[in-house]
């Protein structure tokens, strides 16, 4: 085993378990382990410094005492010999050494072998790669640049079809249990505001939230992590058992961006702030006037920054675009309308060869962003939505030209069941289906 000194204390308590009061008690009455120190005074450990404080944990287990425990390891070793390599007292499922990454490679090594043992299913590997990089890199740098962006090269993997939903989930579940043990481990808060954090109806993405919510907790303040999907009218009794100062919540998709706007219609009844962030804003960033409250920007490493802006000197919220008449009456309409439209579909894609799955799916998909798209007030913001999921099905094997077939039945569906208040659909899809030569 190494005896580098690289590990520091945080990393050697998550690898034995050994709790840090008695870690220090054995180093000072029995000069074991010896770490080293930084020049600041922290403790940095080698892998031999982990291996040794295993052993000893092990001969407690067999029922000495640790005095005992370090009197037989002395011993040994006054005899010349390693009691490390002594097979009589080998530890049961030792740990191995750390990942070993090519010359002049950083980080972005480490996050290569994350997603490579993730591939494999390896958890072991994966988790040993995690507890390298935390050792060697702040907690914001590993949680950015080998979580987020490990995360999101596994997505894109999903959607060219070069990765299954299993693996992008084994991933996911082994990066948010991580967040969850870090999350737990932030010291109780030093600043007096409260944030509450979480996701609109419908919004179950909680990667980012929770990498707020950890990165917010490690600056001292104090914040209520509300998860996945909050319902909007339980938010209120949030709200007044907690009297928050700042109310974040985070939307991934279109449709959940348009839970977000009701969600900010509701919080105009509070005098509570409201900050907002997610990839769909990212990618459509006119939408961001649509909400009525403060953008936390395109960066989550930089979001924490914005929030504790806001905090120290809350601007007022700026000027919203409402959304028109036109397209409010659009979408009651629309959604009056929309069986009849999906029934119409059923009869006339199933003989073109689209599977009952696939009619079922591209029908919630595709109306339930329709929806989104209306009452947020732009048929436009479907553009990006259009192209992602025509990539999705030409990735994963269906006909060419299956997403063109169903949204020109789709137009003729709308023009059979709605009436001019349904303009803002059909005109949207007349354009997409006759205009665009790419459909």
């Amino acid at each position: 085993a190494s005896e580098v000194p690289t590990f520091n204390l945080k990393v050697v308590i998550q690898e034995t378990g050994l709790k840090p009061d008695t870690l220090r008690a054995w180093e000072r009455r029995y000069g074991l382990p010896q770490p080293e120190r930084t020049s600041g005074g922290h403790r940095l450990y080698s892998e031999r410094d982990i291996e040794i404080i295993k052993w000893l944990m092990a001969r407690q287990e067999e029922g000495l005492s640790i005095s005992r425990a370090v009197d037989l390891w002395r011993g040994l070793e006054s005899e010349g010999q390693d009691p490390l390599q002594m097979p009589e007292y080998a530890v049961a499922d030792a740990p191995s050494a750390a990942v070993t990454l090519p010359e002049g490679e950083a980080i972005a090594g480490l996050r290569r072998a994350w997603t490579a043992a993730c591939l494999a299913y390896d958890e072991r590997t994966a988790e040993q790669v995690l507890t390298q990089a935390f050792a060697l890199y702040p907690v914001e740098v590993v949680c950015i640049e080998l979580l987020q962006k490990g995360m999101a090269e596994l997505g894109q993997g999903w959607y060219q079809g070069e990765v299954s939903v299993q693996q992008e989930h084994f991933a996911s579940a082994l990066a948010m249990r991580r967040l969850d043990a870090l999350i737990a481990a932030t010291p109780p808060p030093t600043r007096s505001d409260r944030i509450l954090i979480g996701c609109p109806p419908q919004e179950d993405h909680t990667f980012s939230p929770r990498m707020l919510v950890l990165f917010l907790r490690r600056r001292g303040w104090d914040v209520l992590y509300l998860g996945a999907n909050v319902p909007t009218d339980r938010l209120g009794t949030a709200i007044d058992a907690s009297r928050p100062g700042l109310i974040i919540m985070s939307a991934q998709q279109l449709h959940t961006a348009a839970s977000l706007l009701e969600v900010a219609h509701y919080l105009q009844d509070y005098a509570v702030p409201l900050a907002f962030g997610g990839m769909v804003f990212n990618h459509l960033p006119d939408m961001r006037a649509r909400i009525s409250g403060h953008f936390l920007g395109e960066r989550l490493d930089q979001a924490h920054q914005v929030v504790e802006e806001l905090l120290s000197s809350m601007p007022p919220t700026p000027p919203v675009e409402a959304v028109s008449e036109v397209y409010q009456q659009a979408l009651d309409h629309y959604r009056e309308r929309q069986a009849q439209i999906e029934a119409q579909l059923w009869q006339m894609m199933e003989p073109m060869g689209m599977s009952y799955d696939q009619l079922t799916s591209a029908n919630a998909h595709f109306g339930t962003n329709v929806g989104a798209a209306l009452a947020l007030g732009d048929m436009d913001y479907l553009g990006v939505d259009i192209e992602w999921v025509q990539g999705l099905l030409g990735n994963f094997g269906p006909p060419d030209d299956l997403l063109r077939r169903y949204l020109c039945i789709y137009h003729e569906a709308a023009k059979t069941h709605l009436d001019e208040r349904g303009a803002p659909l059909i005109e949207w899809l007349e354009r997409l289906t006759v205009q665009n030569s790419d459909f």
